[in-house]
């Protein structure tokens, strides 16, 4: 990069405008560097000299906004943690100045949204967040969301009932109305969340979650899901778990020595929860319905 682009950019915290640029190059020299990737175009007339995260390209938003912008909907989700969806666009509230969605931008109008504090910048609510998002997703994901909002710690289960009844008449509300009696922030993933709503949608009995198993040298292993009562447990197994040899032995060995403990191992796959529920639910339904084993 050119070494007093790189200095300005520096000096303006890793952001800069092209006022401030042309300060220490001509336009021409400016446009062969974005050409040859020495410098990055964030938005219009804000450049960096590498692609900024997310906190990073908020920050080019507002130099090039003038203001500080609030973010909402996935962006806000991903400030709080619970951003399931990876969310690639920003998404903002609208400014009232000089911003139109374009794209990699979304601007919202949501007048009355709640607002707070996170990673020093205003966004909507993390429970205004959770259940905005969750209304424009299928069931099972927006059961992860409200999941992943309370896993968060950002709110509670009766932040979240509040900003329900705060969003009534808006699409998709009763869907979320109906799967906040489920939401549990106990779940540690997305995949979890999907799974447990299979057992919810075919009647099974809600099991424990993140259930502790004690093994007979001083072992302690956390399971997804647990049937204490009938000695059954189930757990979701993503192909990143077994991402090498030494993950997979060690998955092994872990439900070996659950198994030797007396408990039936159900494992869960992607297909299982997303391509044949139903067949999951029976497998699950045929362990749980046997004479259960002694502790």
């Amino acid at each position: 990069m050119h070494s007093t682009a790189c200095d300005v950019i520096g000096r303006f915290g890793g952001i800069a405008t092209t006022a401030q640029l042309l300060t220490v190059m001509t336009r021409q020299q400016l446009d062969v560097q974005v050409r040859n990737g020495g410098l990055v175009k964030v938005w219009k007339g804000v450049y960096a000299a590498r692609t900024p995260d997310l906190a990073g390209r908020l920050d080019a938003l507002d130099l090039f906004v003038g203001r500080p912008v609030v973010a909402c909907m996935g962006t806000a989700a991903a400030l709080y943690g619970f951003d399931f969806e990876n969310t690639t666009g920003v998404h903002v509230l609208d400014p009232g100045i000089r911003l139109r969605s374009k794209v990699g931008l979304t601007v919202h109008q949501r007048t009355g949204a709640p607002l707070r504090r996170v990673a020093g910048r205003l966004a909507t609510s993390p429970a205004w967040t959770a259940v905005e998002v969750a209304r424009q997703l299928p069931r099972p994901r927006a059961l992860a969301v409200l999941d992943g909002a309370l896993a968060s710690g950002s709110c509670t289960h009766d932040d979240l009932e509040r900003a329900v009844w705060e969003q009534v008449g808006r699409r998709g509300i009763v869907q979320v109305r109906d799967l906040l009696p489920f939401a549990d922030g106990r779940a540690e993933s997305a995949m979890e969340s999907e799974a447990r709503l299979v057992f919810i949608d075919y009647d099974l009995p809600i099991p424990e979650l993140q259930f502790e198993i004690r093994g007979p040298r001083g072992e302690l292993w956390r399971v997804d899901f647990a049937w204490p009562e009938q000695h059954v447990v189930a757990e979701y197994e993503s192909v990143a778990w077994h991402a090498g040899r030494a993950e997979m032995l060690r998955d092994k060995r872990r439900s070996a020595g659950i198994q030797e403990m007396d408990w039936t191992y159900v494992p869960i796959v992607v297909d299982d929860v997303r391509v044949e529920p139903w067949r999951l639910a029976d497998r699950v339904s045929h362990h749980l319905a046997r004479p259960a084993r002694a502790s």
